[in-house]
């Protein structure tokens, strides 16, 4: 299921002058199944788009989400989960969430989403900004804007990067850091680069494939994706910079060189190649690369040891690990793969 923010607003755009209501995630104890930040979208006819919980939850949000039409005021829900004998809404997590609701309309200029959605197309990072109100508040008097991170600063959005909370002119500010979804290169449009594009867009991931070779990378077999018919060599600078992870699989030694090679002086936080250790050794000596020259983290044979030898299989171990890389968990046994 995709969740990203953009995937939501570009599915709330095409009618967001009708009387949406947002419920935004400010606040947990313990532990729940979203953090702080996350964003959900109800319809007065009963679409949602996005999720806050595991699925106990959004029912009874829908109910709420009427009342914030109805009312125009915001409102400040509270679940409690710690209680097991309570089976009010069976959250799971054991955890209490707090979650705001608030009516999108013109007065409140759509709390400033309609910029945010523009910001992430073209690429931006940057901090959502939301003012927290009490219960009963109008909803007119909520604004929203987005704050663009400068190329040069400091302060990284990362996809690990917290919501926080602060104060800002004596108003609680709810700051969500925002960057475009995870970008993916497949440089080798074969059958068993199709799973493996498949299960990164069931995550909300771009992917982007590439192969010079006229019967392989075809449309209809990757749909969805961006397909790209060139060598790695003669792609654009700007879709190389923007990939956050490429998976090198073309099964020709010369083709992965040479995407290797491309590659190799960008700042990519994981590049993986396909095939057994021999196989890797041949593919670096062609490029007149090392294992130590990748900056970022470089897996090759691909992937992590989960067993299983279909497409399918490879795909889940690489992505697995890919996912691991980016968002930086603890990867401990990761050594035993990555060379």
């Amino acid at each position: 299921m995709v969740q990203h923010l953009v995937d939501l607003l570009d599915a709330w755009l095409p009618t967001y002058q009708d009387d949406w209501v947002m419920a935004v995630l400010t606040q947990v104890q313990g532990s729940s199944y979203r953090k702080p930040g996350a964003m959900m979208f109800f319809h007065p006819m009963g679409k949602s788009l996005g999720m806050l919980s595991g699925g106990c939850l959004e029912a009874d949000l829908r109910r709420h989400a009427q009342r914030a039409i109805q009312n125009q005021q915001v409102l400040q829900l509270t679940f409690d989960a710690t209680d097991e004998s309570d089976s009010s809404y069976q959250l799971g997590c054991g955890g209490i969430v707090n979650i705001m609701m608030v009516s999108l309309n013109k007065a409140n200029n759509y709390l400033g989403l309609v910029k945010v959605h523009d910001a992430l197309m073209r690429g931006d990072s940057g901090f959502y900004q939301l003012n927290i109100a009490n219960d009963g508040a109008p909803s007119h008097g909520i604004t929203g804007q987005f704050i663009e991170q400068k190329k040069d600063s400091a302060t990284q959005v990362t996809l690990n990067s917290k919501t926080e909370k602060h104060l800002q002119a004596q108003n609680t500010i709810l700051s969500i850091p925002l960057r475009p979804p995870v970008h993916i290169g497949i440089f080798g449009g074969g059958l068993d680069a199709q799973p493996l594009a498949q299960m990164a867009q069931t995550m909300g991931w771009k992917v982007t494939v590439c192969d010079e070779r006229t019967a392989y990378a075809r449309i209809y077999d990757f749909p969805g994706c961006q397909i790209i018919k060139h060598p790695t060599s003669s792609i654009s600078l700007d879709i190389l910079t923007s990939l956050d992870a490429a998976f090198v699989m073309s099964h020709n030694l010369n083709i992965d060189a040479n995407t290797l090679k491309a590659l190799q002086p960008l700042a990519l936080a994981y590049i993986s190649l396909l095939g057994p250790a021999h196989r890797r050794d041949k593919v670096l000596d062609i490029a007149k690369l090392h294992v130590a020259d990748f900056s970022g983290f470089f897996s090759a044979p691909a992937g992590l040891a989960l067993g299983g030898e279909l497409p399918g299989s490879v795909a889940l171990s690489m992505l697995s690990q890919c996912h691991g890389v980016l968002y930086k968990s603890s990867l401990t046994h990761l050594d035993t793969v990555m060379l």
